[in-house]
């Protein structure tokens, strides 16, 4: 078993719990509950100059910031790793896609839940722990496995992505970034002639909603994408989603992150937080082991560690961590190796191409903040991409990585007002983090200045 030191890249100390609990009012509807927690201060809204104090340097936190600096006010975000991006955000699967929308809470989920007690090759790892707050959290992930539940998920995940992929894009533009962008769509590959006929089915149900999406046979699939001519006789087809892209999220982060700084949002790195400090009815600051800091206003964009926080002030927040791996590896032939990013959807592992890198991404994994791993973790993922890609990669120099994956029992994040009408959420975003993200921390700060979203963001809300 290989266990990182402190401070090292799958280090997963989160905050330390804190002893204090504080008991909020009962409050007798989600919309009475938006409606009492949704204002802020007018003065302080009208008016430029709040301080606002954003805990989570990952995707979220910085976009938030981004986004909150723009609006002219003094930003500082504090995370506990020496710079921006070192959880989750630091080697996810580099997919932008809103064909990939799907929730994870569906008809099939239960099964391979099941099946998965007993067996270590599912895509789903589930395992059983004297863990109360796991069993809540599959119970409401159970009851939401149903076909209605499913494709009302999926459709405002979707909507999200869409929105978001779009504030990326001009974001990423309009600052200069670079983040190795590839924009030829996605592919979603099948070795098994009956997932492919489910896959058509899942995709028809996007279309309507209006995802573009073309139906390949094997022959379609090489001609647009060479790099699977090695795996003709292993595949039966694929859908390709034109409109989907990848990118390195690490890298869209740390380039947003510079703008920030540029801006004047002051980052406080190697600041472990400890707690949200509350007088019951406000954040009043956050301490950490620097100190306290405080601020107006405040943003919880801590992925999975946010429910570790609002617990001890009173709410808790439906997010369960799912570990997820990816290993990276040099690309050894340009001209075998992928452009257009995808998932091979029997297997569930994704692929996509950064630079000269070639990413995986697969498993999701129920094992609490656990993120230590061994080599054993990432052979079935390196042995699909043999299979798909066989000369691709320099698959003898894996660069390993496991992550947690911010999970929601339905699938959509949890954006907007807390029950503490100065602290704001930005958490939850699960698997689609860098497709959600811009478009998350928009809506977001839309909602702070006091401003309706371009989207609704009725279906992200805090107890929706």
């Amino acid at each position: 078993m290989s266990r990182a030191p402190r401070g090292s890249r799958s280090d997963s100390c989160g905050p330390v719990l804190p002893f204090r609990v504080v008991v909020l009012g009962d409050l007798s509807s989600s919309l009475d509950l938006w409606q009492c927690c949704g204002r802020l201060d007018r003065k302080k809204q009208n008016g430029a100059g709040m301080r606002i104090v954003v805990l989570g340097a990952g995707l979220l936190g910085v976009t938030s910031a981004y986004y909150l600096a723009k609006e002219g006010h003094e930003v500082t975000v504090i995370d506990r790793r020496p710079e921006p991006a070192r959880e989750t955000s630091f080697a996810n699967a580099g997919l932008v896609s809103p064909g990939h929308a799907s929730s994870w809470a569906s008809p099939r989920a239960p099964l391979i839940l099941l099946k998965s007690l007993w067996r270590n090759d599912t895509s789903l790892r589930y395992r059983l722990k004297l863990d109360p707050r796991m069993w809540l959290w599959s119970l409401q992930f159970l009851r939401n496995c149903t076909h209605v539940r499913n494709r009302a998920a999926t459709l405002s995940k979707m909507k999200l992505c869409l929105y978001s992929q779009g504030e990326t894009l001009r974001v990423g533009n309009m600052e200069g970034i670079a983040w190795d962008r590839i924009a030829k769509g996605a592919l979603y590959v099948y070795s098994d002639a009956g997932h492919f006929r489910e896959g058509k089915e899942n995709m028809r149900f996007l279309a309507d909603q209006g995802i573009a999406s073309e139906v390949l046979d094997v022959d379609q699939l090489i001609a647009l994408e060479p790099g699977f001519t090695h795996a003709r006789d292993k595949l039966v087809g694929a859908v390709h989603t034109p409109g989907d892209e990848s990118g390195d999220a690490r890298k869209f982060t740390l380039g947003l992150a510079e703008r920030c700084q540029a801006m004047g949002v002051d980052f406080r790195f190697g600041a472990t937080i400890q707690r949200i400090e509350s007088n019951g009815k406000r954040v009043t600051g956050i301490l950490t082991d620097q100190g306290i800091l405080s601020g107006d206003q405040y943003v919880l964009a801590l992925g999975s560690y946010a429910p570790l926080l609002t617990r001890p002030i009173g709410f808790n927040l439906p997010i369960f961590p799912v570990k997820g791996y990816s290993v990276t590896l040099p690309i050894a032939d340009p001209a075998q190796a992928p452009t257009i990013g995808g998932v091979h959807e029997d297997h569930l592992v994704a692929f996509s191409r950064l630079g000269d890198r070639l990413r995986l991404t697969a498993t999701a994994d129920f094992a609490g903040y656990d993120t230590e791993f061994e080599p054993g973790n990432f052979s079935h993922m390196l042995r699909v991409a043999r299979d798909m890609f066989p000369n691709a990669a320099l698959y003898d120099r894996p660069d390993y990585w496991a992550c947690l994956r911010p999970m929601t029992p339905d699938g959509p994040p949890i954006m907007g007002a807390s029950p503490l009408p100065n602290l704001w959420l930005n958490a939850g975003h699960g698997h689609m983090g860098w497709t959600m993200a811009c478009g998350s921390s928009r809506i977001l700060v839309d909602r702070m200045m006091g401003r309706q979203p371009e989207l609704d963001d009725m279906p992200f809300r805090y107890g929706r």
